[in-house]
């Protein structure tokens, strides 16, 4: 393992589901000890809601309002707020409606961030891509090969 250093905007980043995914550090480069990413997402951006089984997953929030929900907790996340979800548990998340978001993702132990790459395509400007339906049959696919399930969306009263 060697030393290193990331600039903001000297990252490799890839579209991913309508995100720009910015990587920080890859399990190559930890010795598979850890991933980190930074995203930045659309207002209203909601992943489908899912469990890892091979990672935990942390959240610090740099801008905007998120919603995170696991199991049966809510976290209201705003600018400054962390939160952790460990592997296991249904999850998933929701950016207000009002602004873009900005966060950082860490994964435990790395691997994880790999799935962005997979399911994304190099991203063209650091910002984010135009709109787009996602491909489900790939993110089914690509959840068996990173190990986390996708769940159907709860239905609500």
């Amino acid at each position: 393992m060697q030393a290193y250093m990331v600039k903001r905007n000297e990252a490799e980043s890839v579209w991913f589901l309508n995100t720009l995914v910015s990587y920080k550090a890859s399990s190559n480069q930890t010795s598979g000890q850890f991933g980190l990413i930074e995203q930045l997402l659309p207002p209203g951006f909601e992943p489908p809601l899912h469990i890892h089984h091979r990672e935990d997953e942390a959240f610090y929030v740099l801008e905007g309002q998120i919603t995170f929900t696991c199991n049966d907790n809510t976290f209201e996340a705003e600018a400054g707020s962390f939160v952790f979800l460990p592997r296991g548990l249904a999850h998933t998340f929701k950016v207000s409606d009002k602004q873009e978001a900005r966060l950082l993702q860490f994964n435990t132990p790395g691997g994880f961030e790999q799935f962005h790459a997979d399911m994304g395509e190099p991203a063209k400007t650091a910002s984010l891509p135009e709109p787009s339906a996602p491909d489900i049959a790939k993110l089914q696919k690509l959840a068996a090969k990173y190990g986390f399930e996708l769940l159907p969306k709860p239905e609500t009263a």
